[in-house]
Parts: C-alpha cells; sequence; structure tokens
C-alpha cells in the first residue's frame, strides 16, 4: 500500500455552504453525549457574540480538554459549526483525520513551516460567513500557574486582514478534568468547566493600514492581556502583569516542553 504524502494528510477541508451540514450532525451526534459525561459547561456571556456572520474567537488555552470545551460551547450554546486550526499530527490518525476534515477543522503545520495554505482556508470560511475558533498561544500554556502566555500573531492577522470581529473567550476548570500534559483523565459530568466571553475587543486602530510587525505583536498583545482579563474573573485571582514568554526561559515553542526539558 503506497504510503500518503503530507501533502496529502494535511489538505484543507471543503467549505460546506451549510455551517450544520449532515457530517457535522452526525460527529455532533455522538460528541455531545461524550462531552457531557467527561465536564459540565457552563457559560456566560454568549448573549454578546452575533447570531449570524462571520467573526473569530479567541481563547487561553491550558490542556487537550480545551477543544471539546470550545467546540461544545461553539456548537450547543450558540449553534454555530465550530471550526478550528488544528496541528496537522492529528490528520494523520486514521479516521480522526478524515473527521475533522469532514466537520471543517483546518490543519496547520509545525516546526517553522509557513501556514499560508491554513489561513487562506480560514480567510475562506470567514468570507463563508462562519466563525473560526483559535487559541492564539498556538500551544498550551508554558506559564507554571497556567495563566494566558505570549500569543502568536496569526488570530490578530487573520481578523485584521478580513475585517472581522475578535471576541475573547476565557475557560478554568478543563484542568481538573485533564492536567497540562498530564495522563490521569479525572472526568466527571457534575465538574464544571467555566466559560465567559467578553466584549468585542477594539482593533479599530490596527485596521485598514499595513502594520508593522511591531504593530502586530502589539494587537495581539492587546488580545491576549483581554483574555487574561477575563481568566482572572473566573479565577478570582490577579495574574502576572507580564504575559510569560516561553523563549525567555528556555522553554520549546511546540509540544510538551516538560519532557524536552528533561532530555
Amino acid at each position: 500500500m503506497a504510503k500518503k504524502s503530507k501533502s496529502e494528510y494535511l489538505r484543507m477541508p471543503k467549505i460546506n455552504p451549510a455551517e450544520r451540514h449532515l457530517v457535522l450532525v452526525l460527529i455532533a451526534s455522538f460528541l455531545i453525549p461524550l462531552v457531557r459525561t467527561l465536564f459540565k459547561l457552563v457559560p456566560s456571556g454568549q448573549e454578546k457574540l452575533p447570531k449570524k456572520g462571520a467573526y473569530v474567537l479567541v481563547s487561553n488555552h491550558v490542556t487537550n480538554v480545551d477543544a471539546l470545551a470550545m467546540a461544545y460551547f461553539v456548537y450547543v450554546t450558540l449553534r454555530r459549526a465550530p471550526h478550528f486550526l488544528a496541528k496537522g499530527s492529528l490528520f494523520k490518525l486514521p479516521m480522526v483525520g478524515p473527521l475533522l476534515r469532514g466537520a471543517g477543522q483546518i490543519p496547520v503545520y509545525r516546526g517553522g513551516q509557513r501556514n499560508d495554505e491554513p489561513l487562506r482556508a480560514a480567510h475562506a470560511y470567514l468570507d463563508a460567513g462562519h466563525c473560526i475558533s483559535i487559541f492564539p498561544e498556538g500551544t498550551l500554556t508554558r506559564d507554571p500557574n497556567l495563566w494566558p502566555m505570549r500569543g502568536k500573531t496569526g488570530a490578530v492577522r487573520l481578523a485584521l486582514e478580513t475585517n472581522v470581529p475578535v471576541y475573547p473567550v476565557a475557560h478554568w476548570g478543563s484542568e481538573q478534568i485533564l492536567p497540562r500534559y498530564g495522563t490521569k483523565f479525572r472526568p466527571g459530568f457534575w465538574k464544571p468547566v467555566r466559560m465567559i466571553v467578553g466584549d468585542e475587543i477594539d482593533l479599530a486602530q490596527y485596521r485598514g493600514k499595513k502594520l508593522t510587525p511591531a504593530e502586530v505583536h502589539e494587537a495581539t498583545e492587546l488580545v491576549m492581556h483581554r483574555i487574561t482579563e477575563l481568566v482572572e474573573q473566573l479565577r478570582g485571582t490577579i495574574a502576572p502583569q507580564e504575559l510569560w514568554d516561553p523563549t525567555e526561559h528556555g522553554q520549546s515553542q511546540v509540544g510538551n516542553f516538560n519532557k524536552k526539558a528533561k532530555k
């Protein structure tokens, strides 16, 4: 049997004009009962989000349960289709890859490769009036106390290039289900994962002009601070003033940095 090339594994999904199409409904009919056994999602602030049209949701990233929580929130609470920029290695898994692509998820490359093609796919979804969910940190936070860390610029660039609004979403509680890079899975339908939606992030000063790299990073930092403010509300405590920067602490940008540090 011929080995599939990377380009075949990471080909982009096709856009379905109907957000909640048959394939997505079938996948959701299986995943919704599963998610409800793992945790209890407790959302608030969802009335701030438009009922229709394109926008970008940006959220903190603490554990691998987060994507399930966000997908459930978008599909069940918002009654929209969840679209994520997901790490490409997931799309190499038998059955998982085709299901992710069929549900409209977008694979992204790791290891320093350019992500022009995935960003074009995300552009197309927004142009079609869909919403995109992004974890701007690009990986699980490296902050030792699980606060949001420095973000990558992709989410901001996408929102500015397509001229769509950006809304921050914070969650807390998923770390009680599965610790960051941990293996002790502790699900429970009674365990709350609280989620809060903030007001649209005002990026007016960055729109409609060619930005310098410094301005893009400035806008990204604004986004991460807005997310952090919401996490503070959920945790009932104050975050560090400066966002954690993995490069300043010799930590890897992708993968399990704990394992890499021990080698």
